[in-house]
C-alpha cells in the first residue's frame, strides 16, 4: 500500500467551496479500482487546515489517479483557493496488512 498526505492550507474565504470541491473529488476517487480509501479530514484549531489522506494499491495507481478526469476538475478548482502551495508526505503501510484495508462505498 502506497499512502500519501497532501496538507492544504486554505484561504479562509474559501474553506467552503474547498470543501465543496474535495468532498466531490474524494467520492469519484474511490471509485477508482487502485484506491483503497480517501479520506478528507480538516484541523480542529484552524478550520483553514486540511489533510487529504489517499491509500493506494500500488504507486501506479497513484499516477493513474492525476490522470483521472476529476482529478484535473478539483485541482483547477482549487488552484485559486489555497493560501499557500499545498504539498505531499509519501508513506508505505506497516499495518494493517493489504488485507486490512477496506474499501469504502459512498
Amino acid at each position: 500500500m502506497f499512502i500519501v498526505h497532501v496538507h492544504v492550507h486554505v484561504k479562509p474565504e474559501a474553506v467552503a467551496d474547498f470543501r465543496l470541491s474535495t468532498t466531490e473529488n474524494a467520492r469519484a476517487s474511490l471509485r477508482e479500482p487502485g484506491i483503497a480509501r480517501f479520506d478528507v479530514v480538516q484541523q480542529e484549531d484552524d478550520a483553514t487546515r486540511f489533510v487529504l489522506v489517499e491509500v493506494y494499491r500500488t504507486t501506479e495507481a497513484a499516477a493513474s489517479h492525476k490522470e483521472t478526469a476529476h482529478y484535473a476538475k478539483w485541482r483547477d478548482a482549487v488552484a485559486t483557493m489555497m493560501a499557500e502551495p499545498r504539498f505531499s508526505v509519501k508513506y508505505s503501510a506497516v499495518f494493517p496488512d493489504v488485507q486490512g484495508w477496506q474499501k469504502h462505498e459512498l
